[in-house]
């Protein structure tokens, strides 16, 4: 039987699970493999890791790991680009495999690694860096080869997920729900990366050069946190009945791609308005197999070990070069123009402030019907705090930003509108 000795560098959340797991489940491992996994050398600085660590090589240097001739694939779960970077490119030069969860890593420095390992026969895996314990890289990469992937759109943020669903289903504010995400430990001290959108758009990055061979990073993806929402939004939203998530959507338009991460209005009839928690869920439409679901948990030490471990087992069973990890040859990875966002089409929705007087509204679907926009919905209320002022929620149907923004900038002319408006995207996720 073969035999294959990993390297794990650092046992943080997701450390400490992979190394438990492949304790915990050996046997099992060992079954489907047909290969004895064995951790042979440990790298952290974590003092208060609690894992077991008898007869393992323990070290505070992670380079030693990529140095340690006895050591065939190095496990990456230190985190950041630098010192992972280093670390990853040691590795390949060394001749290992290298398997990791890093997202930021792959995002921002995924095609000169990977050409990196190409050039070394050694293969990097990066399963577990996008949506936890869902295998969606797989799936895009072998359940779905035979497909031309048309359009992706999913949740893939745990932490902004949880929050929208929080406030939708319980009426609480961004404010406090944010500071229970951080004391159950699903948002961090700082929670900016998630709640700004940075980590879906890392991940959306990914998810966009599996489906359509690019090379990453990518420029121009459109980013949008959820940072700025009015829990009032959401219950106009749900009154409309479309429940606000925030998603990640990528599309194939032939000579462009699309790929925004921004929140949306999804319809209650749509299967990710149901996706809570810190859940994930990712929709894929392609040419032969239609639309289908990937929903399962985002994160979490076990679940995102899950991912990290089906990585390495892959390369214990696989003779594969590098360049399968994306579903591309390397060479064949291109630059693809970025669709703006101003011309991507979409549903919108607006709400405006207005003084609480006859003809107010008639003059703002006048300016739409003149500028051939139709409007879907309209809700009406008085706002609490001024009983002179009303708000006003407009659904269009599907134009552009390039299109909507001067009907805006004329109805925020009008002497008894307010200047500030918000404004979100609808999605119906459909083909």
């Amino acid at each position: 039987m073969r035999q294959l000795n990993i390297g794990i560098c650092g046992l943080g959340t997701v450390g400490s699970g992979v190394l438990s797991v492949l304790q915990n489940n050996a046997d099992i491992i060992r079954e489907k493999s047909s290969c004895l996994i064995h951790v042979t050398h440990v790298a952290t600085r974590n003092t208060n890791h609690g894992c077991n660590v008898e007869n393992i090589q323990f070290s505070n240097d992670i380079f030693e790991v990529a140095r340690d001739s006895d050591i065939d694939l190095v496990v990456e779960l230190i985190g950041g680009t630098s010192s992972a970077l280093e670390l990853v490119m040691l590795a390949i030069s060394n001749g290992k495999h290298v398997v990791t969860a890093n997202k930021a890593l792959i995002a921002e420095h995924g095609t000169s690694i990977l050409q990196a390992a190409y050039e070394a026969n050694v293969i990097v895996a990066f399963e577990a860096s996008v949506a936890g314990g869902i295998p969606i890289l797989k799936s895009i990469r072998e359940g779905l080869v035979a497909n031309k992937i048309n359009w992706l759109a999913g949740i893939i943020n745990g932490t902004t997920n949880f929050i929208l669903s929080e406030m939708s289903s319980k009426g609480r504010s961004f404010e406090s729900v944010l500071e229970e995400a951080q004391k159950r430990g699903y948002a961090e001290a700082d929670p900016s990366f998630d709640i700004e959108g940075i980590d879906a758009s890392q991940k959306l990055s990914i998810l966009t050069s599996m489906s359509f061979g690019m090379t990453l990073p990518l420029d121009h993806l459109f980013t949008e946190g959820i940072t700025k929402i009015p829990l009032k939004d959401v219950y106009f939203a749900k009154e409309l009945g479309f429940t606000l998530k925030h998603i990640g959507i990528c599309r194939d338009h032939g000579e462009q791609i699309e790929a925004r991460v921004h929140p949306a209005l999804i319809p209650d009839s749509s299967i990710l308005s149901s996706v809570n928690g810190v859940s994930n869920a990712v929709m894929i439409n392609g040419d032969a197999v239609d639309t289908t679901l990937y929903y399962g948990p985002g994160a979490g030490s076990t679940p995102t070990a899950s991912s990290v471990i089906a990585d390495i087992v892959e390369v214990a069973k696989s003779d594969k070069n590098a360049y399968s990890s994306l579903g591309f040859p390397v060479e064949k990875l291109c630059q693809r123009k970025m669709l703006d966002i101003d011309l991507v089409e979409c549903g919108f929705y607006v709400r405006f402030t207005v003084v609480n007087e006859t003809g107010v509204l008639s003059k703002i679907t006048k300016i739409m019907a003149d500028s051939a926009l139709s409007i879907e919905s309209i809700i009406q209320r008085d706002v609490e705090d001024d009983s002179n002022r009303v708000d006003i929620v407009l659904l269009s149907s599907k134009t552009t930003q390039s299109n909507l923004s001067p009907v805006l900038r004329k109805i925020t002319e009008l002497d008894s509108v307010s200047d500030e408006f918000v404004i979100l995207r609808v999605e119906y996720l459909d083909n």
